[in-house]
């Protein structure tokens, strides 16, 4: 069947054109659009192939003469002071490019932290001129959703390897990786554990690899026992630690690969009665605040989450005014921090 366009039809279809391709009132089709909850899922999926299908354009509700100043970050969650330094940075770069700023705990609500397309909808409908995803993994449809309508975005620490050509500001893990462990290779230590967070994430891999390659360079062999998945969660870091101590020869040291999981490590040390560090030497990674609360106060990697989140709105800013940034990934460099948790080991 071939469809003939009308004048009408030549800025692209309208609602009621969505309406009657989805088989729907124009109202639920509308509700579709404005990201409304009271539809039903295979009705809302009905009328999203229509938009999709039609090339449906959701039109932002400001004046064409005057431009969207108005920007969103999505984060993974808002419970978190890595969340708080990333909303620190994105603010302060925002007010000083003269933007207005949604927030939108969009990840936590889905698995692995992906939006929901209701939610993307409504980026165009309140006339956002761009998005930041802090931590967030985009499904293909959704990167392509975001081409389609021409919406300029930056990834904040991606949770996996962006397509090619996607903008990414994020931390070097790597080299954060080398620095973490040759800090304790320098004061003596050899058995040195590692306890990572998920190995599918780009953040953690790249700090492994890291401890990994500051290991093959002072000639050690890295004992298979001695890395252990922490999942970036604080109760099973607990869990690794506790298994670390049972081994036949335990470390003397141990890199975790966040400040969050080095807290439950401290908790599992404690209560097997062993002091940090004269017993066991403690690096974590991130030095958010709470690093410097506990006792003794974490030697820590510090990730530059705001310097990284401004970063990020800054290129946003150029890409909305028409330009492409000069490659893809921009890396901010790690540094060590070191505080009362690290010491040479016993003889």
């Amino acid at each position: 069947m071939v469809r003939t366009a009308s004048a009408s039809m030549a800025a692209g279809p309208t609602l009621a054109v969505v309406a009657r391709e989805a088989g729907v009132s124009v109202p639920t089709a509308s509700k579709v659009v404005n990201g409304r909850e009271d539809v039903a899922p295979e009705t809302r999926r009905r009328v999203t192939e229509a938009l999709d299908r039609l090339g449906y354009v959701r039109r932002p509700r400001f004046e064409a003469s005057k431009p969207p100043r108005l920007v969103d970050l999505v984060v993974h969650s808002l419970d978190s002071s890595r969340s708080g330094a990333v909303l620190r940075g994105v603010e302060e770069a925002a007010h000083d490019a003269g933007l207005d700023l949604v927030v939108s705990a969009a990840l936590s609500r889905t698995p692995v932290g992906r939006p929901k397309r209701g939610w993307l909808d409504k980026l165009t409908v309140r006339g956002s001129a761009g998005v930041l995803f802090n931590l967030a993994e985009l499904t293909s449809s959704q990167y392509a959703w975001l081409e389609q309508h021409r919406i300029p975005f930056v990834m904040i620490d991606p949770v996996l390897e962006p397509p090619s050509g996607v903008m990414s500001v994020g931390a070097a893990n790597w080299q954060g990786g080398v620095t973490a462990t040759e800090h304790l290779l320098t004061l003596g230590h050899e058995r040195i554990a590692v306890i990572a967070g998920p190995r599918r994430k780009m953040c953690s891999s790249a700090r492994v690899a890291g401890y990994r390659s500051a290991l093959a360079s002072a000639g050690l062999v890295l004992r298979p026992e001695y890395l252990r998945d922490g999942g970036f969660d604080e109760s099973v870091a607990y869990r690794r630690m506790r298994e670390l101590l049972d081994l036949p020869v335990p470390p003397t040291a141990v890199f975790v690969c966040s400040d969050g999981m080095a807290l439950g490590v401290y908790r599992a040390l404690t209560e097997r009665g062993l002091r940090i560090p004269y017993d066991v030497s403690v690096v974590g990674f991130d030095d958010l605040p709470e690093s410097r609360w506990t006792t003794p106060a974490l030697t820590t990697v510090r990730q530059p989450l705001a310097e990284m989140a401004a970063t990020a709105l800054r290129m946003l800013v150029r890409m909305m005014d028409g330009e492409r940034p000069e490659g893809a990934r921009t890396e901010l460099s790690t540094r060590l921090v070191q505080r009362a948790s690290t010491a040479p080991p016993r003889a």
